[in-house]
């Protein structure tokens, strides 16, 4: 079946839904983890069910090269590849055609972009047509629009010819989708132009996806440029749809966007700064490594329901970080992704209670009142 969004609240613009998928219903707004080659790096199904996860995401470029779309189709899917018995979203590798090209080198034409594999300098051609068809084949039950990810900064004449663009490849790729159980997203863009934000959320939106991302962000622009594409973006998507923010995972950032109206969030943040010893707390990130936990004997955070928490102490996963030890690493990671999870969480009984914003202020006010190295 498509996804289905029900709005069950409102608090302000801040929403509280239900996504309805393949694999059941999940409450939102949501935060999703980031399992880039069909895995959320080095963790397993069952402890991303244990940290209540619901959605989480794959990335179509990185399986397209490995091992390769056909591959996860004669296993059956992306779930049954990865034994994840819940729903899966794909984004369509636009993103990782921008970020990730063999020296940064790209030709982007009207038929696609023409790049090299950062994996072995290889040519390739993406085009939105064969982004759909791979996502196709992978099964996921939330495919992505193939889209240009707009640098900051960039001229108004290039966002407007980008934009412009973008719109063309999103009904290009709509015209070719074919999988009866897979919903697909279309992605707003437009840069920091308020006008260009609005035309690209009113013509994207005629097109009739099953919902809609706001993308293009978090791409280096500070943070009140950010708000400010949410801002010029949001108001013209329908509020019968889920609306998502494409890789944001700050938590201050997580209450930013829910505030004004987003459901579904995905970042690679929480096992990336993970692995460079990071973790998150209520009163902002921590580095494990830092001298002063050497002898520390209290979990990450006292009142954090997490695995890590409960049977580890900030001493011992210090000396599995500073001794290289990948466990240090995992359990961090799982730390972090629940952190996410359990905001998410606090955020949408908030809602439920008519106190979201009671709640953003409380949190931020701790969560900035000290930052601790």
């Amino acid at each position: 079946m498509k996804i289905k969004y029900d709005l069950l609240k409102n608090d302000g613009k801040a929403r509280y839904g239900m996504l309805h998928t393949n694999y059941g219903s999940y409450e939102t707004p949501m935060f999703m983890p980031v399992g880039t080659l069909a895995n959320v790096k080095t963790l397993t199904p069952e402890e991303l069910k244990a940290m209540n996860s619901a959605v989480i995401l794959s990335n179509t470029y990185h399986l397209w090269l490995r091992p390769g779309e056909d591959v996860v189709d004669h296993a059956g899917g992306l779930h049954k590849f990865m034994n994840w018995n819940g729903p899966i979203l794909t984004d369509s590798g636009g993103f990782q055609v921008f970020s990730l090209a063999k020296n940064k080198k790209k030709d982007i034409v009207e038929e696609g972009v023409h790049f090299k594999s950062h994996l072995d300098g290889k040519d390739l051609f993406l085009t939105p047509e064969l982004s759909i068809q791979i996502q196709n084949k992978l099964d996921s039950d939330i495919a992505m629009s193939f889209d240009e990810c707009i640098p900051y900064p960039a001229t108004y004449e290039y966002a407007k010819a980008s934009t412009e663009r973008t719109l063309r490849w999103a009904r290009r790729g709509k015209d070719v989708f074919n999988n009866e159980n897979q919903s697909l997203f279309g992605i707003v863009q437009g840069g920091e132009y308020e006008d260009l934000r609005k035309f690209s959320a009113e013509e994207t939106v005629k097109m009739d996806f099953d919902g809609y991302s706001i993308g293009g962000t978090s791409v280096g622009e500070d943070k009140d440029t950010m708000y400010r594409m949410i801002d010029y973006a949001i108001k013209y998507l329908p509020e019968n749809k889920p609306r998502y923010l494409m890789g944001v995972g700050d938590p201050i950032d997580l209450l930013e966007g829910v505030e004004r109206g987003i459901d579904m969030f995905d970042c690679v943040l929480p096992t990336r700064i993970a692995r460079h010893g990071n973790a998150f707390t209520r009163y902002g990130k921590i580095n494990i490594k830092n001298a002063k936990y050497k002898e520390d004997f209290t979990p990450l955070e006292n009142d954090c329901d997490c695995y890590t928490c409960k049977n580890y102490t900030k001493a011992y996963v210090r000396h599995l970080i500073v001794s290289n030890e990948s466990l240090g690493g995992r359990l961090l990671s799982i730390h972090n992704i629940r952190f996410l999870i359990k905001l998410m969480e606090e955020i949408r009984m908030s809602i439920k209670e008519d106190r979201f914003i009671e709640y953003k202020k409380d949190f931020i006010e701790k969560y900035t009142i000290k930052k601790t190295n």
